[in-house]
């Protein structure tokens, strides 16, 4: 192995000065320096691989791509697929909305179906890219489609998903709706909730021979007494449903008294 120092290579004749033969190696030693004061050009079919340069990445949305490679930028948007519950009244409530692409923490708005008016979300609560809670104070019945936006502006604007409805109220006072002979008739006991279009009893017990007559907005209870062997209170309770699926329950009473009439007979 010979060695050659000089100062300086400068070309014989021309500008251009070739290092070694094709197919050489020229090396420089890890604790040399190649300084190059113009533009370092290579041939067709050579160059400084890109692996070997000390930053041979780059960083496009959080993702590393190497020098020469690609990668398809796009916008990632929020997804919606449920809100729970679905159908709300005008106080206060909390929503959990279900979908994908959450970023912690959206916007979340709810945009009247009928009239175009926006109302933001009271408060937002970011449990996952799968799902956040929204509270929404909804003064206006109607239904309402949803707008969520991420905070780098990505946006998802849902359907019609958002009923706020009045639950049915209920009119008739809860407690005892009288008290009646032993097999004498109920007459026509009327139960009244407002926005009910449906009554249905949910626990407890009629007095034998009574029936419920669900109606909207108003029910009856009729018939005619039979079966009590002694003096009894019955208990029941009665839902009234919306159209919207809402409910109110309400606690009643009936009392059949007997007195003498099945009394034994005395000598």
């Amino acid at each position: 192995m010979s060695e050659v120092k000089v100062n300086k290579v400068s070309p014989r004749s021309g500008t251009g000065v070739q290092l070694g033969d094709a197919g050489d190696t020229v090396t420089v030693p890890a604790s040399a320096n190649l300084t190059v004061g113009g533009t370092l050009t290579a041939t067709t079919g050579g160059g400084i691989q890109n692996a070997a340069l000390a930053n041979s990445a780059i960083t496009i949305n959080g993702s590393a791509v190497s020098l020469g490679g690609s990668v398809t930028i796009g916008e990632t948007k929020p997804t919606f697929t449920s809100i729970t519950p679905s159908t709300i009244e005008n106080t206060q409530t909390s929503c959990v909305i279900a979908g994908g692409n959450f970023v912690s923490v959206p916007l979340v708005t709810a945009i009247n179906n009928s009239t175009g008016a926006t109302v933001v979300a009271d408060e937002v609560s970011f449990q996952s890219a799968s799902q956040i809670t929204a509270k929404f104070t909804l003064p206006v019945d109607g239904t309402y489609k949803l707008y969520i936006e991420n905070p780098d502006g990505n946006a998802v604007q849902t359907g019609a998903v958002l009923t706020v409805s009045d639950a049915p109220a209920w009119v008739t006072s809860a407690g005892s709706l009288g008290s009646f002979s032993g097999g004498s008739s109920f007459g026509t006991i009327t139960l009244t909730a407002t926005n009910s279009v449906s009554m249905a009893k949910v626990s407890g017990t009629f007095p034998g021979g009574m029936t419920l007559n669900s109606g909207s907005g108003s029910s009856t209870l009729t018939g005619t007494e039979s079966g009590a062997t002694a003096d009894t209170t019955y208990s029941f309770t009665i839902r009234a449903t919306d159209a919207e699926g809402q409910t109110a329950d309400r606690a009643f009473t009936i009392t059949i008294n007997l007195g003498a009439n099945n009394s034994g007979q005395f000598n």
